[in-house]
């Protein structure tokens, strides 16, 4: 994986399934806190699905700033030296968009039970700016073209992603669990793809979730296919080696 800092805060905001939402409190302007389930649209946005009647929306919907702290430091024996990254930028309300619908169950499929509530909505966060903690000394501000750098024609991969992640679920998952027991060191069964876009896949089983990092960008279901058929025959290779 590089070691650029936007690449790295990037892939950790792709690859955790909660964050840390806090917003504005609407009475008394005081910092408000709130753990919530997340996941990214294809360029790296990330997604929520909330509830009206929760306070964080209360205060959305009075002022729309907020950000999320992505962790990466769980399991970590000493976790501040593990990678976090706060994004800071405007909530938009985007329930309209079957993607990003698609994207987000998904990858949380027990919000499916939830989400054509009337009260529920999706909202996405428009990054202005980032904070990333790679660990004691590696601290960057990385502005909002950086973090989510524009990736060309992704349409085809847009509307193939449905089709490439119940393929590989249905008919490769073998492939599936290599990738996360071997290549992103995961261990257990039931793992599932939940995701690709053009830097990697998302992959869940119940209680956890990994992702794993493309070698070359993808932009297409071919393409996608070309590097999942590569990390199957490096993660083949890295067994062979012991």
């Amino acid at each position: 994986m590089s070691d650029d800092p936007a690449t790295l805060a990037r892939t950790l905001i792709r690859s955790q399934p909660t964050a840390t939402l806090s917003t504005v409190a609407a009475e008394g302007g005081w910092p408000y806190g709130s753990l919530v389930l997340t996941a990214t649209d294809m360029s790296g946005l990330p997604i929520l699905l909330i509830s009206t009647l929760a306070q964080h929306t209360k205060n959305i919907i009075a002022d729309s700033r907020a950000s999320l702290l992505f962790d990466g430091t769980v399991g970590l024996t000493e976790r501040l030296t593990g990678a976090r990254v706060t994004v800071l930028g405007k909530m938009l309300r985007c329930d309209s968009d079957p993607i990003i619908r698609a994207r987000f169950l998904s990858r949380h499929p027990s919000a499916a039970g939830y989400a054509d509530f009337a009260d529920f909505a999706f909202w996405r966060l428009d990054v202005e700016r980032a904070h990333q903690v790679a660990g004691f000394g590696r601290i960057n501000w990385i502005e909002g073209p950086d973090l989510l750098p524009e990736f060309g024609d992704i349409a085809e991969l847009l509307a193939a992603e449905a089709d490439v992640i119940g393929h590989m679920n249905a008919d490769h998952s073998d492939a599936v669990a290599l990738y996360a027991n071997v290549l992103c060191q995961r261990p257990g069964v039931g793992w599932r793809l939940t995701g690709v876009d053009p830097e990697g896949a998302d992959m869940a089983r119940p209680g956890d979730h990994c992702r794993l990092s493309f070698d070359r960008r993808v932009s297409s279901a071919e393409t996608a296919r070309i590097e999942l058929v590569r990390k199957v025959k490096q993660a083949r290779a890295q067994i062979s080696r012991g």
